[in-house]
């Protein structure tokens, strides 16, 4: 394996462990705050459009680097 290999590996590892975290904060937060369902639910949209976000500025970037 590669440095390069195991860097690329280590971002996606990475970036997925940070993600998991992200996901259980909102749930933490929605559950401490009692957000109820529609509230969570609010909750977890915003995170996934921030995650949606990151995901199409990912394949952007390796599209025109193409």
């Amino acid at each position: 394996m590669t440095i390069e290999q195991f860097e690329e590996w280590s971002l996606y590892l990475g970036v997925a462990a940070l993600i998991g975290f992200m996901i259980f904060i909102v749930w933490d937060l929605a559950k401490k705050s009692e957000a109820g369902k529609f509230g969570t639910f609010i909750l977890f949209l915003a995170l996934g459009l921030g995650l949606l976000g990151f995901l199409i500025k990912t394949v952007l970037v390796e599209t025109i680097n193409k």
